[in-house]
């Protein structure tokens, strides 16, 4: 019999060849739900994380809904509705940008940290881990947006006209908001890939999205040309199904709208986030 030497160049590449089989029972989903928990964990344990995102929206809340309360009605303002009922609709759609921009956020510092280089050295499909984002922030949303409700009903007396079903419906469609707006700030963090950036950008979105829609106001009653701006705000359309939904009031024949829009968001936004993500880590 001939013996086979076996080389340390040979040990070493038979010790690596069981890394190089994929994974069992690696399947996309599988690879979706490890990433989504760990997104899930990483901001559980954050108590900065926690305290602040639970805070925002009641902060919020009770300001928007104590400072404007006792306001005068504007002209087009609808008949038989509080303010508490019109503008908490608003509440929860800017809850959602904001959830929405955090994906981004959270995204950033992965990559500062080297989470996504450990990452890609494994055996895993480089779009879960955007998936996974997308997902952590919608648990995120729908968590705040259980908070923003209890408070509502059990403290300020939020008496909505729609069903249970029909809020169910409208805090469903906002949910479906933060997830598609969730794509575009993903998006953008795969892009600029620093967290100041994303920031700012943060900043400069939210606040002319939400002022020049149908938020705090309706649009008939803003001036003519941020009239005209909130006419082709995407978040007015989500802000008017949502309302229309939970209050049992015109502005129904926005729910499609809103849903195509939020639809073009999230694809295009999850197109450019898989071109951003595949450029190489510097």
């Amino acid at each position: 019999m001939t013996a086979t030497a076996t080389t340390p160049a040979t040990a070493a590449t038979r010790a690596l060849a069981p890394l190089r089989q994929p994974w069992p029972d690696s399947s996309v989903f599988l690879q979706i739900r490890v990433l989504t928990a760990r997104s899930l964990r990483q901001m559980a344990t954050d108590p900065g994380v926690v305290l602040f995102g639970l805070l925002q929206p009641v902060i919020i809340l009770f300001v928007l809904t104590q400072v404007f309360s006792k306001m005068g009605a504007p002209p087009h303002f609808p008949a038989g509705i509080t303010y508490l009922d019109f503008v908490l609709s608003a509440v929860l759609v800017d809850n959602a940008l904001q959830s929405a921009v955090q994906s981004g956020v959270g995204l950033v510092d992965d990559l500062k940290n080297g989470v996504v280089a450990r990452l890609r050295s494994l055996p895993i499909t480089p779009s879960s881990l955007l998936i996974a984002r997308s997902l952590a922030t919608l648990v995120r949303s729908a968590v705040q947006a259980a908070i923003i409700l209890v408070l509502a009903f059990g403290v300020l007396g939020y008496a909505p006209r729609g069903g249970a079903a029909d809020v169910a419906a409208s805090v469903g469609l906002t949910l479906f908001m933060s997830w598609s707006l969730g794509w575009a700030f993903i998006a953008a963090g795969a892009w600029l890939r620093r967290a100041e950036p994303m920031q700012n950008l943060a900043v400069i979105a939210i606040l002319p999205l939400m002022f020049a829609s149908s938020a705090y106001i309706p649009v008939k009653d803003l001036p003519d040309w941020l009239a005209a701006v909130a006419g082709v705000n995407p978040l007015t359309y989500a802000i008017d199904a949502t309302r229309a939904l939970a209050l049992g009031i015109p502005g129904s024949d926005a729910i499609v709208p809103a849903l195509v829009i939020g639809g073009v968001i999230a694809a295009a936004g999850a197109a450019l986030a898989v071109l951003g993500f595949r450029r190489p880590l510097q």
